[in-house]
């Protein structure tokens, strides 16, 4: 850009999970392209003061941020409230801000497209979910909104397809661009010898789509046969969801004496949990579009078991320390457990070669420069008309 340029981006949350880090990374690449950047989001949360942290301006943009409840003829009423509201939200916000762009990130803030093409102002959404078990119409309804936009940025050739099968006509204006994942700058290598308790990561949601659970059930199964399991999980339950973190801790409570389970709660800083991990495990029961944690694990030098589905597959790809493993099968995770933990010294020294191709694959600066150019280019695209636009304005006053 020849002059100083505004985006604005808006998103559904403001956590630390993983479309939250990638709207983190995607506003670092914008302010290093020398934007400046504005974050509309419906709550408050801990991405706020890491935003804020890099130089961007947030503003909290109640409205509406689409769920499957939402969908239902019960949730009806709120879909129209939370339409309307931002509806409004958005307007006037774009109204005070005037971006250049605006990077929609994620497909649950469906409105900010429509109202920034009322406005006349480009956008790039970008989709960080995909669902090919769902069913076609609810993938159209869901994907429709970002037929105004002028790019869509995928995270995985699964995203990709789930797209072209629900939608023909917007898969020619997608694009893959692989998220950037942030690790450790020096990970602390595996452990010489894995005597004493098998330590076993998971980190992630704690909700039954993520599987949580079945690590515990593989953990029973060693246990089984007298191997000891030191089961962590690191994350915390989706509002709603509290009966499922009840259940889980059910679960562990009725465990052998040979597992235990150890809740961490949600935390924005994995790597000490990793370091103090053996195998980290990825056990999602339904479609993924990518695989963050898989990825994560990689990163921290620890192997990974993943379960053979959607995104996870791509992310877990000819990597030689990632397992694969049949969705909700806790015997194949318990089985590949096994299997690591009696392979361990040629498991060890896999690990640095399989953290060099994630670091190739997933620099976070290179994330950066792909979404900053895709967004950066839909700008331009409308700089002349609305530098025009601007300067007959100013010269009316």
């Amino acid at each position: 850009m020849t002059a100083p340029w505004t985006v604005l981006a808006a998103h559904p949350g403001a956590e630390l999970f993983g479309s939250d880090r990638m709207l983190r990374e995607s506003v670092a690449g914008f302010l290093e392209g020398g934007a400046r950047v504005v974050v509309a989001v419906p709550t408050d949360g801990p991405l706020i003061d890491e935003l804020r942290a890099l130089g961007a301006e947030v503003v909290i943009a109640p409205g509406l941020v689409l769920r499957k409840a939402l969908l239902r003829p019960s949730g009806w009423l709120r879909l129209l409230r939370d339409s309307l509201r931002g509806i409004g939200s958005a307007w006037r916000i774009l109204r005070r801000v005037r971006p250049d762009a605006v990077y929609v990130s994620t497909i649950t803030v469906p409105l900010w497209p429509l109202v920034a093409r009322v406005r006349g102002i480009p956008t790039i959404s970008h989709v960080h979910e995909a669902e090919a078990s769902a069913s076609p119409a609810l993938n159209r309804l869901l994907y429709v909104p970002h037929m105004l936009s002028r790019e869509v940025l995928v995270n995985s050739r699964f995203s990709q397809a789930t797209i072209r099968r629900a939608l023909p006509r917007l898969a020619p204006r997608t694009e893959v661009v692989l998220n950037g994942v942030a690790g450790p700058t020096q990970p602390e290598p595996p452990r010489v010898d894995p005597a004493g308790p098998l330590r076993v990561l998971y980190m992630g949601r704690l909700s039954p789509r993520k599987g949580p659970d079945l690590v515990i059930s593989a953990a029973e199964l060693l246990a089984r046969d007298g191997v000891r399991v030191d089961v962590t999980l690191v994350g915390d339950v989706f509002p709603g969801y509290e009966w499922f973190g009840d259940e889980l801790r059910r679960q562990a409570s009725a465990a052998s004496a040979h597992v235990s389970v150890r809740f961490a709660g949600f935390q924005p800083d994995v790597w000490s949990y990793v370091a103090a991990a053996d195998i980290v495990v990825v056990p999602s029961r339904i479609d993924e579009p990518f695989g963050n944690t898989a990825v994560e694990a990689v990163l921290g030098m620890r192997p990974v078991i993943v379960a053979d589905t959607s995104g996870l597959r791509e992310a877990a790809d000819n990597y030689t320390t990632a397992r694969m493993v049949p969705v909700d099968e806790p015997a194949a995770i318990s089985a590949q457990l096994r299997a690591i933990s009696e392979s361990w010294a040629a498991m060890r020294a896999d690990v640095a070669g399989s953290r060099a191709e994630a670091l190739r694959r997933h620099a976070p600066e290179s994330y950066r420069a792909a979404v900053r150019r895709h967004v950066e280019r839909a700008a331009r695209s409308d700089w002349p008309s609305r530098t025009a636009t601007a300067r007959r304005r100013g010269s009316r006053r």
